[in-house]
């Protein structure tokens, strides 16, 4: 056997190598992620400092219909539900 035939790499053999070592370089990239959030959390817990002390909170908004009164909105709702129940009969 000749030299140059014990060097030869297949290059299916290739491509699963090259796949294997992103999938490995990305696994390891999430655990390190993974880990530094965990102990970054945990030394904040520690010394008693609130990463959302500084974030500025919005209120809830909530839209309401001033004209229409509850009483109203729950009538239209029935008629609704009634004549998409009418549709579905006639099909």
């Amino acid at each position: 056997m000749e030299l140059s035939q014990l060097l030869y790499i297949d290059p299916a053999a290739t491509s699963v190598l090259l796949t294997s070592l992103t999938a490995i370089v990305v696994a390891v990239g999430a655990s390190a992620i993974v880990i530094w959030r965990k102990f970054k959390k945990k030394v904040d817990k520690t010394l008693n400092k609130d990463p959302n002390a500084n974030k500025e909170v919005e209120d809830e908004l909530i839209i309401t219909d001033a004209e229409v009164s509850p009483a109203e909105t729950a009538e239209k709702t029935e008629e609704t539900v009634e004549t998409k129940e009418n549709e579905n009969d006639k099909k």
